[in-house]
């Protein structure tokens, strides 16, 4: 028999784990839309709109680096749930902001309000680790990475078919589905941090500079975090140089670049809804990071020597295992942490992610791609990116190695006897 505590939890996670898809999913569907606003505002000149799509973007990362550790240090002090609604609630009448916007004094201001409240990530990620155990952590990670993979396939989708009624449609889409989901979750979403396991908040822990630092109290925390910059910067620039990629060496459409984006969505959530235990399972947390870090190394390489538009669905086919490595990452990080800290952990790893966003454009758009597809180059390579990319992830790897190589070894029979319970 179920016992009311378990059905609670299991009603949190949904609701948590509904809350991560909904503001994946208005990010997602902003996306075709947000470029061809800012030309309507700046009469249609695409060289002007580029210029205000990277300076808003940057402001957008700006933002959540700093707001990131705000969030998660003030969730250790008054508790996650209030954090969350409040910032659910901000999303949705800063979509309406945008969605209003007359001009793009207006939008620039919804955008960094956007970048503020979408710093939840890290006070969602600190809910995660609160509720979960030892033996569901893996599991309510992979879910996590799921919820992403599905915003980012169904977002961009439905936000080109709503964007083809009206250019404004997506923000109010994306304003109801926040505000429903505020509603949804002041009835129902439950605390997880109960009142005696928080901490004071003060300024301090908010500074994003110092949270990070406050990384290094925990040695294992501190080497993911520095793998996760190179990983993280490596998929901020996959993301930025993308389309551009596939549009100058293989000809792609809009049309084929949205099916082949949708197989990458597809493929993560198989991946990560499916085959993160039994990964971790077989091969340990740290052994999946290391798997997963090894096959995103090659899949970057892949993209990057690819010379046929067939080659890339095989590749991100193959590269999606290398998606273990996120809830791995997440698993040992919540594992490592104390409950008081989890909130001031997660906003220092997201502040660290959002700083990745603004040099991403910089060098791989503006400096390697633009360098290689011009005349100034000796040889022309589009896809050198990829190969800086995959060159930064094997880094990464080689620091994962040797923070395990300098902690004691995992305990095989403690991790077996996990997932019996579990089972």
């Amino acid at each position: 028999m179920t016992k009311p505590s378990e059905t609670r939890e299991k009603a949190a996670i949904a609701f948590i784990l509904l809350t991560l898809f909904i503001d994946i999913l208005g990010i997602g569907i902003i996306i075709p839309v947000l470029p061809e606003l800012i030309k309507s505002f700046v009469g249609g000149d695409d060289s002007q709109a580029g210029w205000y799509v990277g300076l808003i973007g940057a402001s957008y990362a700006f933002m959540q680096f700093i707001f990131a550790p705000i969030l998660g240090a003030l969730s250790d002090r008054f508790g996650r749930r209030p954090i969350i609604l409040i910032s659910l609630f901000g999303l949705g009448i800063d979509f309406l902001v945008q969605g209003f916007a007359p001009n793009i004094t207006w939008l620039f201001v919804g955008r960094i309000l956007a970048g503020v409240m979408g710093a939840s990530f890290s006070t969602a990620n600190a809910y995660i680790a609160d509720i979960s155990t030892s033996e569901t952590r893996a599991r309510n990670f992979g879910f996590v990475g799921m919820m992403f993979g599905l915003g980012f396939t169904i977002g961009p989708a439905l936000g080109g078919l709503l964007g083809g009624f009206h250019l404004r449609l997506p923000f109010f889409v994306a304003a109801g589905l926040s505000l429903v989901n505020w509603l949804y979750g002041y009835f129902i979403l439950p605390e997880s941090l109960p009142a005696d396991k928080r901490s004071n908040f003060s300024i301090a822990k908010a500074n994003p500079f110092a949270a990070m630092r406050h990384l290094g109290v925990y040695p294992i925390v501190a080497g993911l975090a520095i793998a996760f910059v190179f990983t993280s910067l490596a998929q901020r620039g996959l993301e930025n140089v993308w389309i551009l990629f596939t549009g100058f060496q293989f000809g792609w459409s809009k049309q084929t670049n949205g099916i082949v984006l949708a197989l990458v969505g597809i493929m993560a959530v198989i991946v990560q809804g499916g085959l993160v235990r039994p990964a971790i399972k077989k091969f340990g947390e740290r052994g999946t990071v290391i798997l997963g870090l090894s096959i995103n190394a090659l899949a970057f390489l892949g993209y990057g020597l690819a010379t046929e538009g067939w080659m890339i669905p095989c590749i991100i086919i193959f590269g999606s295992i290398g998606g273990l490595a996120g809830p791995a990452i997440q698993t040992i990080v919540a594992g490592a942490v104390k409950p008081t800290e989890h909130g001031k952990v997660q906003g220092a790893l997201t502040s660290l992610m959002s700083l990745t966003n603004i040099p991403a454009p910089l060098i791989f758009t503006m400096g390697l791609f633009s360098y290689f597809t011009s005349d100034r180059a000796p040889f022309i390579l589009a896809g050198a990116p990829f190969l800086l990319g995959s060159l930064l992830i094997f880094i990464a790897l080689i620091v994962v190695l040797q923070v395990f190589r300098r902690l004691p070894k995992e305990d095989p029979e403690k991790s077996e006897t996990a997932e019996a319970k579990a089972e």
